[in-house]
């Protein structure tokens, strides 16, 4: 006699649910999961899919929040909970940023940095080229001649850009430097262009 093969659909066991749901007296599977709480979102209560809806429409995230809390919480979620400061308040200049204007170190320091050797092999001195408008235009561009108009106006849009009192704040020293650069700008353009 032989035996026939038996069909596996009608002979399966039915499938049981992973999990089941947590909402108690409810036997369906628990497929959906909800926060447990404000502080607890990676811990999860399993719902199916009726009891999940029926939480997620009584669940507050907020509760238990006075409304300073809730108000400092949805401060800190518009820049997605990482502090933030004003412009140029918390960083200074790089290592290697000139500041001849001592905006960052509070005085105004001299162009001391080497702008090539003299035949004897010492750096120039930034102070002795000062003498004269033209030369004093110079050292607020940190230009040595021959330069082009382009190389002029792109010194100059950079140093705009650093100096300007919108980067720093309104501050009224800022305004000031901005007004020796334009100066300085002016002084050049005249002097090397016209």
């Amino acid at each position: 006699m032989r035996r026939q093969p038996i069909d596996p659909v009608f002979t399966a066991e039915p499938e049981l649910p992973v999990r089941a749901c947590e909402r108690a007296g409810c036997a369906a599977g628990g497929d959906f999961r909800a926060p447990r709480s404000r502080l607890e979102l990676n811990l999860y209560y399993w719902f199916c899919l009726e009891h999940v809806r029926a939480y997620n429409v009584a669940w507050n995230y907020y509760a238990g929040m006075s409304e300073t809390d809730i108000e400092a919480e949805i401060r800190r979620d518009t820049v997605w909970q990482r502090p933030s400061w004003k412009l140029g308040e918390r960083h200074g200049p790089g290592p290697r940023t000139h500041d001849p204007f001592g905006f960052y170190t509070g005085k105004e320091q001299g162009r001391e940095h080497d702008r090539g050797r003299r035949a004897n092999g010492q750096a120039r001195d930034a102070a002795s080229r000062a003498a004269s408008a033209c030369d004093q235009a110079l050292a607020v561009f940190d230009l040595e001649p021959p330069f082009t108009p382009v190389r002029l106006k792109a010194r100059y849009i950079v140093l705009v850009k650093l100096h300007h009192p919108d980067a720093h704040g309104g501050d009224k020293a800022a305004e000031e430097k901005l007004k020796i650069i334009n100066q300085a700008y002016a002084t050049l353009k005249a002097s090397y262009f016209n």
